[in-house]
């Protein structure tokens, strides 16, 4: 999936006709941690409101 998004990210700067060595310009690991700890927060409060709606 990062891979894809790094593709796509690339295809995106050389339509724009400004290419970047992806190894040159590596992002920081710290969003891509965060993002993914947001999104499985995200998921356990609507699994827990699912389970919630299903016992009452």
């Amino acid at each position: 999936m990062v891979a894809g998004m790094n593709r796509l990210e690339q295809a995106a700067r050389i339509s724009m006709g400004g290419f970047q060595d992806p190894e040159a310009s590596a992002p920081p690991p710290a969003p891509h941690a965060s993002l993914r700890l947001a999104a499985l927060g995200l998921t356990a409060a609507i699994v827990a409101v699912v389970l919630f709606q299903l016992v009452s």
